[in-house]
Protein backbone atom coordinates (compact mmCIF):
# COMPACT_ATOMS: atom_id res chain seq x y z
CA UNK A 1 0.00 0.00 0.00
CA UNK A 2 1.33 3.78 -0.88
CA UNK A 3 2.17 5.37 2.73
CA UNK A 4 0.02 9.17 2.96
CA UNK A 5 2.38 11.36 4.98
CA UNK A 6 0.52 14.38 6.18
CA UNK A 7 2.36 17.48 6.89
CA UNK A 8 -0.21 20.92 7.71
CA UNK A 9 2.59 23.11 7.95
CA UNK A 10 5.54 22.36 5.26
CA UNK A 11 8.81 23.36 6.40
CA UNK A 12 11.76 25.22 4.61
CA UNK A 13 12.44 21.98 2.96
CA UNK A 14 9.61 22.13 1.13
CA UNK A 15 9.40 26.06 -0.02
CA UNK A 16 13.32 25.37 -1.34
CA UNK A 17 12.10 22.21 -2.90
CA UNK A 18 9.34 24.18 -4.91
CA UNK A 19 12.04 27.05 -5.45
CA UNK A 20 14.53 24.39 -6.96
CA UNK A 21 11.53 22.63 -9.35
CA UNK A 22 10.91 25.82 -10.37
CA UNK A 23 14.00 26.17 -12.30
CA UNK A 24 13.41 23.59 -14.63
CA UNK A 25 9.90 24.73 -14.99
CA UNK A 26 10.77 28.13 -16.31
CA UNK A 27 13.24 27.04 -18.29
CA UNK A 28 10.52 24.69 -20.28
CA UNK A 29 8.12 27.57 -20.59
CA UNK A 30 10.87 30.27 -21.80
CA UNK A 31 12.57 27.71 -24.26
CA UNK A 32 8.64 27.66 -25.91
CA UNK A 33 8.84 31.38 -26.88
CA UNK A 34 12.59 32.35 -26.69
CA UNK A 35 13.52 32.62 -29.97
CA UNK A 36 10.37 34.91 -30.78
CA UNK A 37 12.73 37.97 -31.05
CA UNK A 38 15.93 35.93 -32.18
CA UNK A 39 14.66 34.98 -35.10
CA UNK A 40 16.03 37.69 -37.00
CA UNK A 41 18.86 37.00 -35.14
CA UNK A 42 19.08 33.37 -36.47
CA UNK A 43 18.02 33.89 -39.93
CA UNK A 44 20.81 35.94 -40.21
CA UNK A 45 23.12 33.58 -38.62
CA UNK A 46 22.02 30.40 -40.53
CA UNK A 47 19.99 31.34 -43.32
CA UNK A 48 17.55 28.49 -42.62
CA UNK A 49 14.62 28.36 -45.36
CA UNK A 50 10.96 29.46 -44.26
CA UNK A 51 9.85 25.58 -43.26
CA UNK A 52 13.24 25.01 -41.41
CA UNK A 53 12.14 28.66 -39.65
CA UNK A 54 8.94 27.70 -38.87
CA UNK A 55 10.49 24.23 -37.47
CA UNK A 56 13.24 25.75 -35.40
CA UNK A 57 10.25 27.71 -33.75
CA UNK A 58 7.36 24.81 -33.03
CA UNK A 59 9.67 21.30 -33.39
CA UNK A 60 10.22 21.80 -29.91
CA UNK A 61 6.19 22.35 -28.58
CA UNK A 62 5.34 19.63 -30.78
CA UNK A 63 8.14 17.03 -29.08
CA UNK A 64 6.68 18.22 -25.64
CA UNK A 65 2.82 17.92 -26.38
CA UNK A 66 3.23 14.49 -27.59
CA UNK A 67 5.46 13.14 -25.29
CA UNK A 68 4.22 14.34 -22.43
CA UNK A 69 1.46 11.98 -20.87
CA UNK A 70 3.78 9.35 -21.57
CA UNK A 71 6.68 10.73 -19.70
CA UNK A 72 4.16 11.23 -17.09
CA UNK A 73 3.48 7.59 -17.17
CA UNK A 74 6.88 6.64 -17.23
CA UNK A 75 7.67 8.81 -14.14
CA UNK A 76 4.82 6.63 -12.31
CA UNK A 77 6.20 4.23 -12.68
CA UNK A 78 9.81 4.48 -12.30
CA UNK A 79 10.44 7.10 -10.26
CA UNK A 80 9.50 11.09 -11.14
CA UNK A 81 12.72 12.57 -9.28
CA UNK A 82 14.83 10.11 -11.18
CA UNK A 83 13.40 10.81 -14.67
CA UNK A 84 12.77 14.84 -13.51
CA UNK A 85 17.01 14.49 -12.97
CA UNK A 86 17.53 12.80 -16.17
CA UNK A 87 15.23 15.16 -18.17
CA UNK A 88 17.00 17.88 -17.05
CA UNK A 89 20.36 16.82 -17.86
CA UNK A 90 19.31 15.85 -21.01
CA UNK A 91 17.72 19.23 -21.62
CA UNK A 92 20.95 21.14 -20.61
CA UNK A 93 23.20 18.81 -23.01
CA UNK A 94 20.56 19.70 -25.87
CA UNK A 95 20.48 23.46 -24.93
CA UNK A 96 24.32 23.36 -25.21
CA UNK A 97 23.85 21.59 -28.39
CA UNK A 98 21.74 23.99 -29.89
CA UNK A 99 23.43 27.29 -28.70
CA UNK A 100 26.55 26.18 -30.57
CA UNK A 101 24.42 24.91 -33.88
CA UNK A 102 26.51 25.40 -37.74
CA UNK A 103 23.45 24.68 -39.49
CA UNK A 104 19.38 24.95 -39.55
CA UNK A 105 19.38 21.38 -39.39
CA UNK A 106 21.38 20.66 -36.01
CA UNK A 107 19.37 23.53 -34.52
CA UNK A 108 16.46 21.60 -35.21
CA UNK A 109 17.66 18.38 -33.96
CA UNK A 110 18.73 20.30 -31.13
CA UNK A 111 15.62 21.49 -30.28
CA UNK A 112 13.40 18.86 -30.95
CA UNK A 113 15.87 16.65 -28.07
CA UNK A 114 15.14 19.72 -25.74
CA UNK A 115 11.46 19.29 -26.36
CA UNK A 116 11.75 15.28 -25.77
CA UNK A 117 13.63 16.33 -22.03
CA UNK A 118 10.76 19.20 -21.35
CA UNK A 119 8.05 16.26 -21.69
CA UNK A 120 9.50 14.77 -18.53
CA UNK A 121 10.11 17.81 -16.61
CA UNK A 122 6.73 19.10 -16.61
CA UNK A 123 4.57 16.10 -14.92
CA UNK A 124 7.33 14.52 -13.09
CA UNK A 125 7.83 18.50 -11.22
CA UNK A 126 3.96 18.38 -10.03
CA UNK A 127 3.98 14.88 -8.64
CA UNK A 128 7.38 15.89 -6.43
CA UNK A 129 5.46 18.90 -5.41
CA UNK A 130 2.42 16.57 -4.22
CA UNK A 131 5.15 14.74 -2.29
CA UNK A 132 6.39 18.45 -0.46
CA UNK A 133 2.98 19.37 0.14
CA UNK A 134 0.97 16.64 1.46
CA UNK A 135 -1.46 19.12 2.88
CA UNK A 136 -4.36 20.53 0.19
CA UNK A 137 -4.61 24.01 0.80
CA UNK A 138 -0.48 24.58 1.16
CA UNK A 139 -0.76 22.33 -1.96
CA UNK A 140 -3.02 24.38 -3.88
CA UNK A 141 -0.39 27.16 -3.02
CA UNK A 142 2.13 25.76 -4.40
CA UNK A 143 0.54 24.23 -7.37
CA UNK A 144 -0.26 28.38 -8.13
CA UNK A 145 2.92 29.37 -8.07
CA UNK A 146 3.61 26.13 -10.25
CA UNK A 147 0.88 27.75 -12.47
CA UNK A 148 2.13 31.18 -12.59
CA UNK A 149 6.14 30.31 -12.96
CA UNK A 150 5.28 28.22 -16.15
CA UNK A 151 2.81 31.02 -17.59
CA UNK A 152 5.52 33.74 -16.91
CA UNK A 153 7.95 31.49 -18.06
CA UNK A 154 6.04 31.40 -22.11
CA UNK A 155 5.72 35.39 -21.17
CA UNK A 156 9.19 36.80 -20.44
CA UNK A 157 10.77 34.21 -22.81
CA UNK A 158 10.81 36.47 -25.83
CA UNK A 159 12.50 39.50 -23.20
CA UNK A 160 15.24 37.45 -21.73
CA UNK A 161 15.74 36.82 -25.42
CA UNK A 162 16.00 40.07 -26.74
CA UNK A 163 17.98 40.95 -23.33
CA UNK A 164 20.66 38.50 -24.04
CA UNK A 165 20.69 39.22 -27.98
CA UNK A 166 21.31 42.73 -27.17
CA UNK A 167 24.74 41.95 -25.46
CA UNK A 168 25.37 38.57 -27.10
CA UNK A 169 25.09 36.07 -30.59
CA UNK A 170 22.51 34.28 -30.87
CA UNK A 171 23.05 31.18 -28.82
CA UNK A 172 23.15 32.89 -25.84
CA UNK A 173 18.94 32.66 -25.70
CA UNK A 174 19.87 28.67 -25.21
CA UNK A 175 23.44 28.44 -23.28
CA UNK A 176 21.61 30.08 -20.44
CA UNK A 177 19.73 27.02 -19.64
CA UNK A 178 22.80 25.52 -18.94
CA UNK A 179 24.03 26.87 -15.48
CA UNK A 180 20.22 26.65 -14.04
CA UNK A 181 20.35 22.78 -14.86
CA UNK A 182 23.13 22.36 -13.26
CA UNK A 183 22.18 24.21 -9.86
CA UNK A 184 19.26 21.79 -10.31
CA UNK A 185 20.93 18.50 -10.68
CA UNK A 186 22.95 19.60 -7.72
CA UNK A 187 20.41 20.92 -4.74
CA UNK A 188 17.44 18.38 -5.93
CA UNK A 189 18.93 14.98 -4.79
CA UNK A 190 19.52 17.35 -1.30
CA UNK A 191 15.86 18.64 -1.27
CA UNK A 192 13.53 16.08 -3.13
CA UNK A 193 12.20 12.42 -2.33
CA UNK A 194 11.73 10.16 -4.81
CA UNK A 195 8.07 9.63 -5.73
CA UNK A 196 6.25 6.73 -7.38
CA UNK A 197 2.60 5.44 -8.42
CA UNK A 198 1.25 2.21 -8.20
CA UNK A 199 -1.36 0.99 -11.27
CA UNK A 200 -0.28 3.21 -14.37
CA UNK A 201 -0.89 0.30 -16.47
CA UNK A 202 1.20 -0.23 -19.69
CA UNK A 203 2.58 1.92 -21.84
CA UNK A 204 1.83 1.60 -25.28
CA UNK A 205 4.57 2.54 -27.30
CA UNK A 206 2.65 2.04 -30.44
CA UNK A 207 -0.02 4.75 -29.23
CA UNK A 208 2.68 7.20 -28.76
CA UNK A 209 4.52 6.38 -32.51
CA UNK A 210 1.22 7.48 -33.63
CA UNK A 211 0.76 10.90 -32.32
CA UNK A 212 3.62 11.76 -32.38
CA UNK A 213 4.06 10.82 -36.36
CA UNK A 214 0.20 11.95 -37.10
CA UNK A 215 1.20 15.83 -35.40
CA UNK A 216 4.36 15.63 -37.57
CA UNK A 217 3.32 14.64 -40.81
CA UNK A 218 -0.03 16.42 -40.64
CA UNK A 219 1.68 19.83 -39.91
CA UNK A 220 4.95 19.32 -42.37
CA UNK A 221 1.90 19.39 -45.19
CA UNK A 222 0.23 22.63 -43.83
CA UNK A 223 3.86 24.17 -43.59
CA UNK A 224 4.99 22.95 -47.21
CA UNK A 225 2.00 24.15 -48.66
CA UNK A 226 2.21 27.19 -47.33
CA UNK A 227 5.48 28.06 -48.29
CA UNK A 228 6.23 25.90 -51.86
CA UNK A 229 2.22 25.45 -52.75
CA UNK A 230 0.77 22.68 -53.26
CA UNK A 231 2.23 19.39 -54.57
CA UNK A 232 1.67 15.64 -54.75
CA UNK A 233 4.81 14.93 -51.40
CA UNK A 234 2.75 17.59 -49.03
CA UNK A 235 -0.70 16.19 -50.24
CA UNK A 236 0.20 12.69 -49.54
CA UNK A 237 2.08 13.68 -46.36
CA UNK A 238 -1.18 15.22 -45.17
CA UNK A 239 -3.51 12.54 -45.82
CA UNK A 240 -1.18 9.64 -44.34
CA UNK A 241 -1.13 12.15 -41.01
CA UNK A 242 -4.98 12.37 -40.77
CA UNK A 243 -5.15 8.72 -40.88
CA UNK A 244 -2.04 7.64 -38.81
CA UNK A 245 -4.41 10.28 -36.37
CA UNK A 246 -7.29 8.71 -36.64
CA UNK A 247 -5.77 5.06 -36.49
CA UNK A 248 -4.51 6.74 -33.18
CA UNK A 249 -7.54 8.19 -31.80
CA UNK A 250 -9.41 4.56 -32.48
CA UNK A 251 -6.70 2.53 -30.72
CA UNK A 252 -6.89 5.03 -27.61
CA UNK A 253 -10.95 4.03 -27.62
CA UNK A 254 -10.16 0.26 -27.21
CA UNK A 255 -7.09 0.41 -24.77
CA UNK A 256 -7.50 -0.17 -21.03
CA UNK A 257 -4.91 2.46 -20.33
CA UNK A 258 -4.66 5.05 -23.34
CA UNK A 259 -2.69 7.86 -23.55
CA UNK A 260 -5.54 10.13 -24.44
CA UNK A 261 -9.09 9.39 -22.63
CA UNK A 262 -11.44 10.37 -25.41
CA UNK A 263 -14.50 9.97 -23.58
CA UNK A 264 -13.79 12.63 -21.45
CA UNK A 265 -14.77 14.86 -24.16
CA UNK A 266 -18.40 13.94 -23.68
CA UNK A 267 -18.66 16.20 -20.94
CA UNK A 268 -19.19 19.54 -22.49
CA UNK A 269 -17.30 21.62 -19.86
CA UNK A 270 -14.12 19.55 -19.88
CA UNK A 271 -14.46 20.42 -24.33
CA UNK A 272 -14.42 23.64 -24.07
CA UNK A 273 -11.45 23.88 -20.80
CA UNK A 274 -9.69 21.68 -23.13
CA UNK A 275 -9.91 23.75 -25.97
CA UNK A 276 -9.44 27.09 -24.03
CA UNK A 277 -6.22 25.21 -23.22
CA UNK A 278 -4.78 25.08 -26.68
CA UNK A 279 -6.25 27.69 -28.58
CA UNK A 280 -4.81 30.89 -26.22
CA UNK A 281 -1.60 29.42 -26.91
CA UNK A 282 -2.00 29.10 -30.35
CA UNK A 283 -2.86 32.74 -30.40
CA UNK A 284 -0.31 33.60 -28.21
CA UNK A 285 2.82 31.79 -29.90
CA UNK A 286 1.82 33.39 -33.53
CA UNK A 287 1.28 36.91 -32.78
CA UNK A 288 4.45 36.51 -30.13
CA UNK A 289 6.72 35.43 -33.14
CA UNK A 290 4.80 37.89 -36.03
CA UNK A 291 4.83 40.38 -33.77
CA UNK A 292 9.05 39.78 -33.18
CA UNK A 293 9.73 40.06 -37.06
CA UNK A 294 7.23 43.24 -37.65
CA UNK A 295 8.96 45.43 -34.36
CA UNK A 296 12.51 44.46 -35.90
CA UNK A 297 12.01 43.67 -39.91
CA UNK A 298 9.32 46.16 -40.60
CA UNK A 299 9.29 49.57 -38.13
CA UNK A 300 13.45 48.73 -38.06
CA UNK A 301 13.33 48.47 -33.95
CA UNK A 302 16.70 46.81 -32.48
CA UNK A 303 16.14 43.62 -30.61
CA UNK A 304 15.87 45.68 -27.25
CA UNK A 305 13.63 47.95 -28.06
CA UNK A 306 11.52 45.21 -29.81
CA UNK A 307 11.90 43.20 -26.56
CA UNK A 308 10.68 46.88 -24.11
CA UNK A 309 7.85 47.29 -26.37
CA UNK A 310 7.03 43.47 -25.63
CA UNK A 311 7.55 44.03 -21.83
CA UNK A 312 3.97 45.72 -21.02
CA UNK A 313 2.36 42.46 -22.23
CA UNK A 314 3.83 40.29 -20.58
CA UNK A 315 4.11 41.91 -17.20
CA UNK A 316 0.16 42.21 -17.61
CA UNK A 317 0.00 38.10 -18.79
CA UNK A 318 1.96 37.52 -15.64
CA UNK A 319 0.29 39.55 -12.45
CA UNK A 320 -3.18 38.49 -14.36
CA UNK A 321 -1.77 34.91 -13.76
CA UNK A 322 -1.24 35.76 -9.76
CA UNK A 323 -4.17 37.41 -8.97
CA UNK A 324 -6.83 35.21 -11.30
CA UNK A 325 -7.10 32.73 -8.76
CA UNK A 326 -8.53 35.10 -5.80
CA UNK A 327 -10.72 36.71 -8.82
CA UNK A 328 -12.09 33.63 -9.35
CA UNK A 329 -13.76 33.44 -5.83
CA UNK A 330 -15.82 36.88 -7.11
CA UNK A 331 -16.67 35.89 -10.37
CA UNK A 332 -16.74 32.14 -10.92
CA UNK A 333 -14.94 29.88 -13.33
CA UNK A 334 -17.41 30.33 -15.82
CA UNK A 335 -17.69 33.84 -16.24
CA UNK A 336 -13.67 33.67 -16.40
CA UNK A 337 -13.56 31.45 -19.12
CA UNK A 338 -16.10 33.42 -21.18
CA UNK A 339 -14.61 36.10 -20.56
CA UNK A 340 -11.08 35.36 -21.78
CA UNK A 341 -11.85 34.90 -25.16
CA UNK A 342 -13.60 37.78 -25.41
CA UNK A 343 -10.54 39.84 -24.13
CA UNK A 344 -8.35 37.40 -26.54
CA UNK A 345 -10.83 38.59 -29.35
CA UNK A 346 -10.25 42.00 -28.73
CA UNK A 347 -6.55 42.17 -28.06
CA UNK A 348 -6.34 39.86 -31.91
CA UNK A 349 -8.61 42.87 -33.65
CA UNK A 350 -6.99 45.26 -32.04
CA UNK A 351 -3.44 44.33 -33.54
CA UNK A 352 -5.33 44.77 -36.99
CA UNK A 353 -4.77 48.52 -36.73
CA UNK A 354 -0.56 47.85 -37.32
CA UNK A 355 0.66 49.55 -40.77
CA UNK A 356 4.53 50.12 -42.03
CA UNK A 357 5.23 53.14 -39.94
CA UNK A 358 2.53 53.14 -37.00
CA UNK A 359 2.05 50.21 -35.29
CA UNK A 360 4.14 50.19 -31.39
CA UNK A 361 1.01 52.19 -29.79
CA UNK A 362 -1.49 49.74 -31.57
CA UNK A 363 1.06 46.55 -31.04
CA UNK A 364 1.33 47.36 -26.93
CA UNK A 365 -2.36 47.83 -26.53
CA UNK A 366 -2.80 44.63 -28.17
CA UNK A 367 -0.55 42.77 -26.45
CA UNK A 368 -2.32 44.25 -22.96
CA UNK A 369 -5.17 43.60 -23.84
CA UNK A 370 -5.09 39.99 -24.72
CA UNK A 371 -2.49 39.48 -22.70
CA UNK A 372 -5.58 39.52 -19.46
CA UNK A 373 -7.39 37.26 -21.51
CA UNK A 374 -4.26 34.86 -21.68
CA UNK A 375 -3.51 35.14 -18.36
CA UNK A 376 -6.97 34.30 -17.09
CA UNK A 377 -7.33 31.30 -19.46
CA UNK A 378 -3.93 29.58 -18.16
CA UNK A 379 -4.33 29.88 -14.83
CA UNK A 380 -8.09 28.31 -15.16
CA UNK A 381 -8.03 25.58 -17.75
CA UNK A 382 -6.47 22.49 -15.66
CA UNK A 383 -8.81 23.37 -12.70
CA UNK A 384 -11.50 23.14 -14.55
CA UNK A 385 -10.76 20.40 -16.78
CA UNK A 386 -9.84 18.21 -13.51
CA UNK A 387 -13.16 19.77 -11.62
CA UNK A 388 -15.49 18.55 -14.52
CA UNK A 389 -14.43 14.53 -14.41
CA UNK A 390 -14.87 12.76 -11.11
CA UNK A 391 -12.09 12.39 -8.91
CA UNK A 392 -10.57 8.86 -10.43
CA UNK A 393 -10.36 10.42 -14.25
CA UNK A 394 -8.87 13.82 -12.67
CA UNK A 395 -5.13 12.65 -13.78
CA UNK A 396 -6.29 12.04 -17.17
CA UNK A 397 -8.00 15.36 -17.30
CA UNK A 398 -5.23 17.45 -16.20
CA UNK A 399 -2.46 15.44 -18.21
CA UNK A 400 -4.94 16.26 -21.53
CA UNK A 401 -5.19 20.08 -20.68
CA UNK A 402 -1.23 20.08 -20.10
CA UNK A 403 -0.93 18.62 -23.65
CA UNK A 404 -3.28 20.88 -25.19
CA UNK A 405 -1.12 24.14 -23.92
CA UNK A 406 1.96 22.54 -25.60
CA UNK A 407 0.27 21.58 -28.88
CA UNK A 408 -1.22 24.86 -28.70
CA UNK A 409 1.92 26.87 -28.66
CA UNK A 410 3.42 24.48 -31.28
CA UNK A 411 0.10 24.91 -33.56
CA UNK A 412 -0.05 28.44 -33.32
CA UNK A 413 3.58 28.72 -34.61
CA UNK A 414 2.58 26.03 -37.23
CA UNK A 415 -0.88 26.50 -38.90
CA UNK A 416 -1.20 30.67 -38.12
CA UNK A 417 2.23 31.14 -39.04
CA UNK A 418 2.14 28.91 -42.26
CA UNK A 419 -1.12 31.27 -43.17
CA UNK A 420 1.38 34.46 -42.38
CA UNK A 421 3.76 32.39 -44.93
CA UNK A 422 1.11 31.69 -47.48
CA UNK A 423 -0.01 35.43 -47.55
CA UNK A 424 3.65 36.39 -48.12
CA UNK A 425 4.25 34.26 -50.81
CA UNK A 426 0.56 34.92 -52.74
CA UNK A 427 1.18 39.04 -52.14
CA UNK A 428 5.22 39.73 -51.82
CA UNK A 429 7.79 40.55 -54.35
CA UNK A 430 8.32 36.82 -54.64
CA UNK A 431 11.98 36.60 -54.23
CA UNK A 432 12.34 34.51 -51.14
CA UNK A 433 10.21 32.45 -48.58
CA UNK A 434 10.56 35.11 -45.39
CA UNK A 435 10.91 39.10 -44.79
CA UNK A 436 14.36 38.35 -43.77
CA UNK A 437 15.27 36.76 -46.35
CA UNK A 438 13.84 38.72 -49.04
CA UNK A 439 15.57 41.91 -47.21
CA UNK A 440 18.89 40.52 -47.31
CA UNK A 441 18.85 40.47 -51.11
CA UNK A 442 21.26 43.12 -52.43
CA UNK A 443 20.03 45.88 -54.58
CA UNK A 444 16.60 45.71 -53.76
CA UNK A 445 14.71 49.20 -55.10
CA UNK A 446 12.52 51.11 -51.88
CA UNK A 447 9.04 49.49 -53.95
CA UNK A 448 10.46 46.50 -53.46
CA UNK A 449 11.03 46.81 -49.70
CA UNK A 450 7.89 48.02 -49.44
CA UNK A 451 6.00 45.56 -51.28
CA UNK A 452 7.60 42.65 -48.87
CA UNK A 453 7.10 44.71 -46.06
CA UNK A 454 3.44 44.88 -46.75
CA UNK A 455 2.80 41.79 -47.56
CA UNK A 456 4.48 40.57 -44.28
CA UNK A 457 2.13 42.88 -42.54
CA UNK A 458 -1.09 41.51 -44.33
CA UNK A 459 0.21 37.97 -43.35
CA UNK A 460 0.27 39.45 -39.87
CA UNK A 461 -3.35 40.59 -39.80
CA UNK A 462 -4.63 36.94 -41.36
CA UNK A 463 -3.47 35.10 -38.96
CA UNK A 464 -4.22 37.65 -35.87
CA UNK A 465 -7.75 37.78 -37.60
CA UNK A 466 -8.62 34.00 -37.42
CA UNK A 467 -6.98 33.80 -34.01
CA UNK A 468 -9.55 36.12 -33.36
CA UNK A 469 -12.67 34.86 -35.02
CA UNK A 470 -11.73 31.39 -33.28
CA UNK A 471 -12.01 32.88 -29.62
CA UNK A 472 -15.21 34.95 -30.36
CA UNK A 473 -16.72 31.49 -31.77
CA UNK A 474 -15.42 29.70 -28.85
CA UNK A 475 -16.50 32.80 -26.31
CA UNK A 476 -19.94 32.36 -27.99
CA UNK A 477 -19.88 28.62 -27.53
CA UNK A 478 -18.90 28.59 -23.63
CA UNK A 479 -21.58 31.26 -22.97
CA UNK A 480 -24.15 29.13 -24.80
CA UNK A 481 -23.08 25.63 -23.42
CA UNK A 482 -21.44 26.15 -19.39
CA UNK A 483 -23.57 26.23 -16.58
CA UNK A 484 -23.88 28.31 -14.32
CA UNK A 485 -21.33 27.73 -11.43
CA UNK A 486 -19.38 25.34 -13.59
CA UNK A 487 -16.47 24.69 -10.90
CA UNK A 488 -17.04 27.89 -8.76
CA UNK A 489 -15.22 27.75 -5.63
CA UNK A 490 -13.39 24.47 -6.79
CA UNK A 491 -16.60 22.42 -6.29
CA UNK A 492 -17.02 19.53 -8.74
CA UNK A 493 -20.25 17.77 -9.92
CA UNK A 494 -21.27 16.30 -6.82
CA UNK A 495 -20.13 18.51 -4.41
CA UNK A 496 -17.04 17.43 -3.15
CA UNK A 497 -13.96 20.02 -2.73
CA UNK A 498 -11.58 19.41 -5.57
CA UNK A 499 -9.16 22.37 -4.98
CA UNK A 500 -5.42 21.36 -4.65
CA UNK A 501 -6.00 18.65 -6.62
CA UNK A 502 -2.63 18.02 -8.40
CA UNK A 503 -2.60 18.58 -12.39
CA UNK A 504 -1.13 15.91 -13.76
CA UNK A 505 -0.79 13.52 -10.57
CA UNK A 506 -4.24 14.18 -8.74
CA UNK A 507 -5.29 10.93 -7.15
CA UNK A 508 -1.36 9.40 -6.86
CA UNK A 509 -0.59 9.41 -3.66
CA UNK A 510 3.22 9.35 -3.57
CA UNK A 511 5.33 7.13 -1.53
CA UNK A 512 9.17 7.57 -0.50
CA UNK A 513 11.67 5.14 -2.46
Amino acid sequence: MNEQRVSPSPGPRAWLGLLVVLGPVLLVAMDGSVLFLAMPKVSEALSPTVHQALWILDVYGFAVGSLLIAFGNIGDRYGRRKLLMTGAAVFGAASAGAAFATGPELLIAARALMGVAGATLLPSALAVLSELFTEPRQRARAIGVFAATFAAGFAIGPIIGGQLLNSFWWGSVFLINVPVVVLFLVLAPLLLREVRATGTGRIDVLSVVLSAAGILLTVHAVKDAAAEGPAATSTAAGITGVAVLGWFVRRQLRLEHPLIDFSLFRDRVFTIAAVTGLLPLAAWSATAYLGGVYLQSVLGLTVLDAALVALPGAAVLTVTCIVTPALLARIGTRAALITCHFLITAGMFLLLSTDLSDGIGWYVTSTVVAGIGYGVSFSVVADTAVAAVPAERAGSAAAIAETANEIGNALGIALLGSLAALVFRLQGPDLAGTLDETLKIPGLTAAVIGEAKSAFVTGLHAAAAVAGVLHAALGLLALRHLPRGTADDGLDRTGGSRRGAVPGAPDRVGRRA
